[in-house]
């Protein structure tokens, strides 16, 4: 494992190997054995899925076997290869041996292995452990190290760690300490009067034994410490009081694991530094139904204003089952004088066979090109293509309108509509009507799943979903589909219902959804800043004409004088 591969090992020349005569019978020889393939033990980070290395991801994105804890993200374990083994591995007692098991037998059958596990392997990881057991078994193996939750957790509550003014030092514990031995290999006298930031891991149940020590050996009573809880993620819970006072604390706020404590003077710094907790879409657990393939601005959006997004899609993009017809549309794109989007799915599959074709945008020469809205002119702004027509409201008959509207639109035009295998007829039916000769082309498939993805249901059921975002009318119609019409009422009680245009949030009125938020634009970045809006709105911060940050928040002239979210 010295990165060397052979041709670099030697600059010399070998000498000549002599060679059996030809004479000599062949020499049977056996089938070479399986090697043995690698193994990483990867840090996935505290919680937050953005928190992995790039070295991390990489190494999951190329797995074949991927070995979960219970605290890796599953955003991060969806990141494996379609075709890899994912194995959740919940902790229990004597688990460890299996697990140890579970790598071995993987990497001999020649797989790379990924053991995704929280925080960092090597900081109470047992990534020691792991590390040992394969070299005993000759099977090769690396280390990406990951974010520590001793350093993140407290940064994502706003405690630093450290703080010139405060402490140049902090030791990490392990919390998980029995208080029935009499003596522990914990020098609890440093603790309580040379270190500045203690910070203990697994310590939520024993609590009381680590306060009662610290005071015990002259911590002082009015020591500020804090309790996080599901550190990094939308479920924080960040508890704060003083030595004398957490235990009680604790106790009536049903603080349970996984906590982590910190304790030190860093702690005061909390009320100025507390960053995540303040986002205005914290604690929110989003429902994002667009296809995996395109939630990705969307969540991303979600997640930069504080909120969780949870992933289901719902719809599938696949190619037409026969280019035929698409082809023959391409293959005479200079006898049509329009060609019209209407979403970015229709861009991107449209160009994708235009350019498997040996083709590209010098093709569209002499076509005026339309889009229905932003997201639509977007993708075709990405490929080098400004539409000509471009209607403001995210509805197919607006663009009807709009071409009609022009001049130039002949009776006789002839009008290609790259669509997909379930666009709605307005489009065709109004431009035939004005006298256009309309070619509709299937560029791509909407499949349709039959049933909500796994745990979607339960989270509904169990009121952890918050909002759900619809970002087309065909996602609230299979999604409506998949609940069922006995109980897509009582599974989205309490939900708010976001939809990115009046034709969406019409479909989803029909399907019997009550809808809270659309915004006056049907873009992603729209949608989110409404639902922004509606959520400081519903807190009372929100008056109309105020204006938001990047982060969501409202500018220092419109925040109010005290209080807050987080005040009430």
């Amino acid at each position: 494992m010295n990165g060397e591969s052979p041709d670099q090992q030697e600059s010399t020349p070998r000498p000549p190997v002599e060679r059996e005569s030809a004479l000599q019978p062949p020499v049977e020889c056996e089938s070479a054995p399986q090697l043995p393939g690698m193994v990483y033990l990867v840090g996935a980070g505290p919680g937050d899925p953005g928190l992995i290395t790039v070295k991390g991801l990489d190494c999951v994105r190329r797995a074949d076997v991927v070995i979960a804890d219970f605290l890796a993200d599953d955003r991060l374990v969806a990141e494996a290869p379609r075709h890899a083994e994912r194995i959740r591995v919940p902790w229990r007692p004597g688990r460890q041996a299996e697990i140890n098991d579970l790598l071995v037998r993987h990497s001999q059958a020649g797989k790379t292995v990924v053991r995704l596990k929280g925080g960092d392997p090597f900081v109470f990881g047992r990534g020691g452990e792991e590390g040992l057991h394969l070299q005993r078994h000759g099977i090769p193996f690396e280390v990406v190290p990951g974010i520590t939750a001793a350093v993140a957790v407290p940064a994502y509550a706003g405690i630093p760690v450290t703080h010139r003014e405060i402490t140049s030092t902090m030791t990490v514990v392990t919390g998980h300490v029995s208080p029935d031995k009499p003596r522990t290999d914990l020098d609890w006298e440093a603790f309580a009067g040379r270190i500045g930031t203690l910070i203990f891991y697994m310590g939520a149940r024993n609590l009381p034994f680590i306060v009662e020590r610290l005071i015990e050996h002259g911590r002082p009573k009015d020591t500020p410490i804090a309790l996080i809880q599901w550190g990094t993620t939308s479920e924080q819970r960040t508890l704060v009081g003083t030595l004398d006072d957490i235990v009680s604390r604790a106790r009536t706020a049903t603080f349970t694991p996984p906590v982590l404590i910190v304790v030190g003077e860093v702690v005061a710094l909390r009320p100025q530094l507390d960053w995540f907790e303040s986002k205005p879409l914290f604690g929110v657990r989003a429902l994002v139904t667009r296809a995996r393939d395109q939630a990705g601005e969307l969540s991303e959006l979600l997640v930069r204003h504080g909120a969780e997004p949870v992933e289901a899609p719902l719809i599938r993009i696949e190619p037409p089952e026969d280019w035929s017809e698409a082809d023959a549309a391409l293959s005479d794109l200079s006898g049509f004088d329009h060609v019209v989007f209407t979403s970015g799915n229709a861009v991107e599959a449209f160009f994708t066979r235009l350019i498997d074709r040996g083709l590209d945008a010098r093709a569209l020469g002499g076509v005026r090109v339309a889009a229905v809205g932003g997201a639509t002119a977007g993708a075709l702004r990405s490929r080098g293509i400004e539409a000509d027509c471009r209607p403001d409201v995210f509805r197919a008959e607006k663009l009807v309108e709009a071409l009609t509207g022009e001049s130039d639109l002949r009776r006789d035009a002839r009008v290609l509509f790259p669509a997909a295998d379930i666009a709605g007829p307005a489009v065709v039916d109004g431009l035939t009507a004005a006298g256009a000769t309309v070619t509709r082309v299937t560029f791509y498939r909407t499949v349709m799943e039959a049933v909500l993805p796994d745990g979607i249901a339960s989270m509904l059921e169990d009121r952890k979903i918050h909002l759900a975002v619809f970002a087309s009318s065909s996602a609230v119609t299979v999604f409506a589909r998949a609940v069922g019409p006995d109980l897509l009422r009582p599974m989205t009680e309490g939900v708010r219902i976001a939809c990115i245009g009046p034709s969406t949030a019409a479909t989803a009125e029909d399907a019997g959804l009550s809808v809270d938020i659309v915004p006056g634009q049907a873009t992603v970045p729209a949608l989110v800043e409404a639902i922004v809006r509606d959520r400081l709105a519903a807190g009372d911060q929100l008056a109309a004409g105020d204006q938001l940050d990047a982060g969501g928040r409202l500018t220092a002239d419109d925040r109010p004088a005290a209080g807050g979210r987080h005040g009430e």
